[in-house]
C-alpha cells in the first residue's frame, strides 16, 4: 500500500488545516483563501472524507455534562477473556479511549465520571466485577493539554504534487470537527 503522505498536496493541507480551526468553513471560503476553485475544493473534502482523511464530526465537551473528573485507567486481562472483556468496556459510557497493548495483557483506557465518588466506584467495583481485568495502576487527570482533536501532521507529511487517493475505506491521519 503507498503511503499517503504520496497522495496528499499542498492544497489538502491548505483544506485540512482550515478545516481542523473551523470545520463549519464553507468551501467558497476556503477557495478563496486557497486561490483554488470551489468545485475543486469540494471535490477534494469529499474526497478526503470517503478515503477516511478526515472525519467531520461534533466533539462533546465532557465538562458541558457536568464529567469533570478524568483518569488513566491501566488493566491487566486474561487474554482469553479479551473478546468479552473490550466488548464490554465498549458499552460502558464512561470510557472515553480504550487501546490494547500489542503482545501484552495491558488494556489502556480514559473514562469520564461527574465526581470523585463514581471514579471510585468504577475503579474497586465495576472494574473489578468484570471476569478478567485486574486494576494495575491509574492516573487522576486534571488537565488534558492536548487531544486527539487538536492533532496536525506536520506539513511534509503532504507531498507536493496531487494524486488521486485510491479508496481505502475508513481510517485516517486526521480529524476536521464540526
Amino acid at each position: 500500500m503507498p503511503s499517503r503522505k504520496n497522495r496528499l498536496d499542498e492544497l489538502d493541507y491548505q483544506i485540512i488545516q482550515t478545516l481542523h480551526t473551523d470545520a463549519r468553513v464553507p468551501a467558497s471560503d476556503i477557495a478563496r483563501r486557497t486561490g483554488a476553485n470551489e468545485r475543486t475544493i469540494r471535490k477534494r473534502i469529499e474526497r478526503l472524507v470517503e478515503d477516511g482523511v478526515i472525519r467531520l464530526t461534533a466533539i462533546l465537551d465532557p465538562a458541558a455534562f457536568d464529567y469533570l473528573t478524568a483518569a488513566d485507567i491501566f488493566l491487566e486481562i486474561e487474554t482469553e477473556l479479551e473478546p468479552a472483556i473490550l466488548e464490554q468496556l465498549m458499552s460502558m459510557a464512561e470510557v472515553t479511549y480504550l487501546a490494547l497493548g500489542q503482545g501484552t495483557r495491558e488494556i489502556s483506557i480514559e473514562a469520564r465520571f461527574k465526581d470523585n465518588e463514581e471514579l471510585r466506584q468504577f475503579l474497586g467495583r465495576t472494574l473489578p466485577d468484570i471476569p478478567g481485568v485486574k486494576v494495575i495502576r491509574y492516573a487522576l487527570v486534571p488537565r488534558i493539554l492536548r487531544n486527539i482533536d487538536e492533532w496536525m501532521p506536520k506539513k511534509e507529511d503532504f507531498s507536493s504534487s496531487p494524486t488521486p487517493f485510491p479508496n481505502k475505506g475508513k481510517g485516517g491521519m486526521v480529524e476536521a470537527f464540526l
